[in-house]
C-alpha cells in the first residue's frame, strides 16, 4: 500500500511539474491520499520551486578572460572561454550534474579491438545555428582541426593517439586509436573538442559565431569583455537552456566581481574570494553555492627556464612552502593542502600512500645549499591565477625566506595573464579546473607531447618513465595492473616534477535568491560544469 501511495505522489508532482494540473488540483489529490494539508502545501511548492521556467536574461561575471581570447574552441584557456564553449555548443558526451559520463551529441557509443575502436552513434535531430544538419562528416572535420601537424589546439596531446577517423553512414564515427583507451569516452566531452560544422570539404571555420548546436544562439563575442547570446528555438534539448538571453561578462578583480552582484548588476558572481564568503552569506538576497571538485592551485616551474632545471632546487622550493598557511590564509579553510600531484582522494586510482609534503625549511636549505643557486628567485603572481594568488605569492616568499632562499614576487597585470605570462615565464601561479580521469589530466598538463605542459617536464629520466607508464595505463584495463601504473606515476611526479601542486580549491560562487537549479550540480568544473547557462533558470 506504502508503495502504490508512493508511485501515486510522484505521479501527481510530475503532472503538477509539467503543467498537467495546477496547484490546487494538486493539493486536493495529496488530501485523497492522506497527506494532510500544511504537508501537501509544502510539496506542492517544493514541485513548483524545482520546475525550470522559462525566461529572463542570465548575467554571469566570471573571474577569467583576457583580451588574447577567441571564440576557436581549440585555444580556449580559461573559464571564461569554456563557459562560452557549453553556452554556445556541445560535445560528443558530457558530465552530467551528477558526476556521471553520458551521451550528449552522440546517442550512445561502444568499443571494440581492446578498446583501441571507438564507434559513436550520432543524433540525427540537430541542427547547427547556421541551418546546417549535423552529420558524420562535421564531427571528423572538428577532430582533425586538433590533430594536424601544425594546429595550435591545446588538446593536441587528447588526440595524439587517434590513428584515423572514419565514417559510416551519415550518423555513425569510427575512432582507430594506436592503442586502447578505455577513457576516450570521457576525452570528447572535453570543452576544445565542441562540434562545429564543416563545409562539406573537411574545412571549418573555427571563427564562426554561429557554427555550434547549443542551447543558446552567440549576438557578438568581444574578448576579454563580455559574450551575449538568446536562446536558440530550436535546441534539441527540449528541456534545457530555459532563459531567454545570457551575458557572460569578464569581471577579473574579485572586489569588482562581487560589487556587481550586491548592486543587481549580474545574478551570479564565480570565483568567489574565501575572505568574503561570510559576509557575503549574511547578504538576505543572496546564495553560497560551494562544491568539492578537481579545481587545484598550482606554481608550475619550467624546466627549461634556470634555475628550474635543477632538481634539488626544485625540492627546495617544494619544501619551502607552507601548504596549510595557504589553505588556511588562502582559501580561509575552503580546501585542503595539496601534495604535488594533480590528483586527488575524489579520483579513481589516487595514491594515498605518498605522504603528504610538510613544510621543512631545514631539509629546504639542504636542498637549496646542494643546487648550488644564490640570488633571488622569480615568482610571477597575479590574481588572473586564482583569487589570493597575490597574497599567495607573499606567503610563499615569506615562508622561503626562513629556508633563506630568496622570492622576487613578481605583479604581473591581470589583462594578459594567461597568453604572456603562464607557459612561457620560469615560475608562476596558475589554476587547473582538474580533469574526471587521471588519464586525461596527465594528457592535459603533463605528458611531453602536449602544449600545454606548463613545466616543461619532459627530458628528465623520471619524465620519460612518467610517459611510458601513462601509456602503458591507457590501455590497462586490469584494474590492479593500471592502479599500480597509477601509483608509479603519481610517485615519479611527486618526487621529480616541476609542478607545485599547492591546494585543493572548492568552487565557490555567489547567485542572486532569484537564480536557481536542481538538486544537484556538477563538480567536474565551475559553475555547474560551467553549464550553468543551459541547465539553471529563474525561480
Amino acid at each position: 500500500m506504502r508503495d502504490m501511495k508512493t508511485e501515486f505522489i510522484r505521479g501527481q508532482s510530475e503532472k503538477l511539474a509539467n503543467g498537467g494540473i495546477n496547484r490546487r488540483q494538486f493539493i486536493t489529490s495529496m488530501l485523497a491520499a492522506g497527506v494532510v494539508l500544511p504537508t501537501a502545501m509544502t510539496m506542492a511548492g517544493d514541485v513548483l520551486a524545482a520546475t525550470p521556467n522559462k525566461g529572463g536574461l542570465l548575467r554571469h561575471a566570471t573571474g577569467y578572460g583576457g583580451t588574447t581570447d577567441s571564440i576557436d574552441p581549440s585555444t580556449s584557456n580559461n573559464g571564461m572561454t569554456q563557459a562560452v564553449i557549453y553556452t554556445r555548443g556541445n560535445h560528443l558526451t558530457e558530465v552530467g550534474q551528477d558526476g556521471k559520463l553520458r551521451p550528449e551529441l552522440a546517442e550512445s557509443y561502444e568499443p571494440s579491438d581492446g578498446a583501441k575502436t571507438w564507434a559513436f552513434n550520432l543524433r540525427k535531430d540537430v541542427t547547427f545555428h547556421n541551418g546546417k544538419t549535423m552529420t558524420a562528416d562535421d564531427v571528423i572535420a572538428t577532430f582533425n582541426i586538433h590533430r594536424g601537424k601544425d594546429t595550435k589546439s591545446a588538446a593536441k596531446a587528447l588526440v595524439s593517439a587517434v590513428e584515423n577517423i572514419e565514417k559510416d553512414g551519415d550518423n555513425r564515427v569510427i575512432f582507430k586509436l594506436k592503442e586502447g583507451n578505455a577513457d576516450f569516452p570521457y576525452i570528447v566531452s572535453a570543452y576544445h573538442f565542441m562540434i562545429m560544422s564543416s563545409d562539406g570539404s573537411g574545412n571549418v571555420d573555427v571563427n564562426a559565431l554561429d557554427n555550434s548546436t547549443g542551447g543558446y544562439l552567440t549576438t557578438s563575442f568581444e574578448a576579454g569583455v563580455r559574450g551575449e547570446f538568446k536562446r536558440n528555438p530550436n535546441y534539441w534539448k527540449a528541456d534545457h537552456a530555459h532563459f531567454d538571453a545570457v551575458n557572460i561578462l569578464s569581471v577579473v578583480d574579485p572586489t569588482a566581481r562581487q560589487s556587481a552582484l550586491l548592486n543587481g548588476d549580474v545574478d551570479v558572481a564565480d570565483s568567489i574570494d574565501p575572505k568574503t564568503v561570510a559576509l557575503l552569506g549574511r547578504v538576505p538576497t543572496v546564495d553560497i553555492l560551494e562544491t568539492n571538485g578537481t579545481q587545484h592551485y598550482t606554481f608550475p616551474m619550467r624546466l627549461d627556464v634556470e634555475p628550474f632545471g635543477n632538481l634539488d632546487l626544485r625540492m627546495a622550493l617544494k619544501l619551502a612552502i607552507n601548504r596549510q598557511e595557504l589553505v588556511d590564509k588562502i582559501l580561509l579553510g575552503h580546501g585542503l593542502a595539496g601534495n604535488d600531484v594533480p590528483v586527488n582522494a575524489s579520483m579513481p586510482f589516487h595514491n594515498d600512500q605518498i605522504p603528504q609534503r610538510e613544510f621543512n625549511p631545514d631539509k629546504a636549505a639542504e636542498h637549496y645549499k646542494k643546487s648550488g643557486h644564490s640570488g633571488p628567485i622569480k615568482l610571477s603572481v597575479a590574481d588572473a591565477a586564482f583569487a589570493g594568488a597575490v597574497d599567495a605569492g607573499q606567503l610563499i616568499a615569506a615562508s622561503a625566506k626562513q629556508a633563506g632562499i630568496e622570492i622576487e614576487l613578481v605583479r604581473e597585470p591581470n589583462d594578459g595573464y594567461w597568453s604572456n605570462v603562464w607557459n612561457k615565464k620560469g615560475w608562476c601561479a596558475c589554476y587547473w579546473g582538474g580533469r574526471p580521469t587521471q588519464d586525461w589530466m596527465y594528457s592535459a598538463a603533463y605528458t611531453k607531447d602536449n602544449n600545454w605542459n606548463d613545466t616543461a617536464w619532459r627530458d628528465t629520466p623520471a619524465a620519460d618513465r612518467f610517459n611510458e607508464v601513462i601509456v602503458q595505463a591507457r590501455a590497462e584495463t586490469n584494474e590492479t595492473e593500471r592502479q599500480k601504473q597509477y601509483f608509479e606515476a603519481q610517485q615519479l611526479l611527486h618526487d621529480d616534477g616541476g609542478a607545485i601542486v599547492a591546494m585543493w580549491a572548492n568552487y565557490i560562487l555567489a547567485h542572486t535568491k532569484k537564480v536557481t537549479h536542481g538538486p544537484d550540480v556538477a563538480a567536474n568544473w565551475q559553475n555547474d560544469g560551467n553549464k550553468m547557462s543551459e541547465r539553471w533558470w529563474f525561480a
